[in-house]
């Protein structure tokens, strides 16, 4: 059984939110929640999948999701790593190309996470010398409020 770094069963706690209406309101906006868009370049640890993993863990952990499903591939030795981490709360995706030192990140964080929190942690394992990111609300009922 897959278990958080906080030890919670993802099972139980997606039993849990099922049904839940995960939308947030801030502002005076509802929405469904954050859809974090990351372009890493000059990255480390690229062809690793055991980095990769580490870092998707650690980043859903600091935003308060819970991870039900974690699969990565990895294309052969030292190419890119793909892979997915289904959360209760949405997804974390990404693609790699280490012969390019670059990394696409793709976060959709819905209820009450924390997008900015999850690309630090990102951050934090990959180290990019340079990056380019795009936040949007993804949900939002149109006149409701739509840009990040």
């Amino acid at each position: 059984m897959l278990r958080s770094q906080t030890g919670r069963d993802p099972a139980a706690a997606a039993r849990r939110t099922v049904g839940a209406d995960k939308f947030v309101t801030e502002a005076g906006a509802t929405y469904a929640g954050r859809h974090l868009i990351a372009d890493f370049w000059g990255a480390a640890s690229l062809a690793d999948p055991d980095a990769i993993r580490a870092a998707i863990r650690d980043a859903a952990c600091a935003a308060g999701a819970t991870i039900l499903h974690l699969h990565l591939h990895r294309f052969g030795t030292e190419q890119g790593v793909s892979g997915i981490a289904v959360l209760a709360e949405s997804h974390i995706s990404v693609h790699t190309w280490p012969e390019r030192g670059y990394a696409a990140f793709d976060a959709f964080l819905c209820g009450a996470t924390d997008a900015n929190a999850a690309l630090a942690e990102l951050e934090r394992h990959l180290r990019p010398t340079h990056k380019d990111v795009q936040v949007l609300r993804r949900g939002c009922h149109p006149g409701n409020g739509s840009s990040a």
